[in-house]
């Protein structure tokens, strides 16, 4: 009898490693599913300003925001991730990769080794990215300058260092479906949410997550602690942007000023300096959409230690 329970629990645990390692199998694009394309380098730039690209890619601590060596230090309850070198360099960077490559690393968030991506590259907001903007946007990087220098290797401690696990993560959190527009929505409300879903990634920073780092749903756009540790990310639902009108918001995005005459701190610098280079119509665009945000309450905010008297 203990032989057969043995036998059973031996069984069982090949069975689940096995749906295990079929589950988290990195996705890839294949070349062959890409069709000849004519990238347009115009739209490949207005994709690289509205993914905020240079925001977290450029060099820190100098002004080009077109030299995208990396090395920003991305502080998280899972460690510290460094941001690698996506300038155009061979070696360094991703001048050696093929577009399947590009298209796999951003849609699907797997490395050209097969190798999955750790999801503070936001690629659970990509994925909803057209196959056609990520393809100009490759044919865009390839423009610019190549910057030598490998990135250190990221600070993350066991076990969220096991690459594996990712594939559970992403099998949770990654739908792969692109983002549909509303047909009862005039266009510019499905271009702005277009922008802020997929290429503005602005769930991202503005919504809570669980112990998993997975964003909690029912408090998308709500805010939340800043991952970094140090702050707290607002609410851009109605919530708290009721007084703004979508000009204001519109406005912030271009300069970084709010109606109360108070500017933008923190990350929220590096993302205005991109967002600030699109066109004003897709400005407004999302400006409309934020606007259309229902109110939806975040986690509570922690209460300021009162200072000694």
């Amino acid at each position: 009898m203990p032989r057969r329970v043995l036998l059973i629990v031996v069984l069982a645990g090949v069975i689940g490693v096995g749906i295990f390692w079929w589950l988290t199998i990195p996705a890839v694009v294949l070349s062959s599913a890409l069709p000849a394309y004519q990238p347009d380098l115009a739209n490949g730039l207005t994709t690289f300003n509205a993914g905020g690209c240079s925001s977290c890619h450029a060099v820190p601590n100098q002004p080009d925001r077109l030299r995208l060596g990396g090395g920003l230090a991305l502080p998280s309850p899972f460690g510290t991730f460094y941001v690698p070198n996506i300038s155009p360099d061979p070696n360094d960077g991703i001048g050696g990769w093929s577009e399947a490559d590009f298209v796999t690393a951003v849609t699907r968030g797997t490395s050209p080794d097969g190798v999955h991506y750790f999801p503070a590259f936001p690629y659970a907001s990509y994925q909803h990215a057209r196959t056609e903007d990520v393809r100009d946007l490759f044919a865009y990087l390839k423009t610019l300058a190549p910057v030598t220098g490998k990135v250190r290797d990221h600070d993350v401690p066991f076990p969220f260092n096991i690459r594996r696990n990712i594939g559970a993560w992403k099998w949770l959190y990654m739908d792969g479906k692109p983002l549909m527009p509303d047909a009862g929505r005039p266009a510019q409300w499905n271009r702005g949410a277009y922008l802020v879903h997929a290429l503005g990634h602005c769930a991202e920073c503005h919504s809570p997550r669980n112990f998993l780092g997975g964003i909690v749903a029912a408090q998308r756009f709500a805010g939340g602690p800043n991952p970094d540790g140090e702050g707290w990310v607002p609410n851009i639902t109605q919530k708290e942007l009721a007084d703004w009108s979508a000009k204001d918001i519109a406005y912030f995005l271009e300069t970084g000023q709010m109606p109360d005459g108070d500017s933008a701190g923190g990350a929220m610098v590096r993302v205005i300096r991109n967002i600030s280079q699109l066109s004003p119509e897709d400005r407004d665009a999302i400006a409309e959409y934020v606007k259309s945000l229902p109110p939806v309450d975040g986690p509570p905010r922690p209460k300021k230690a009162k200072k000694d008297s």
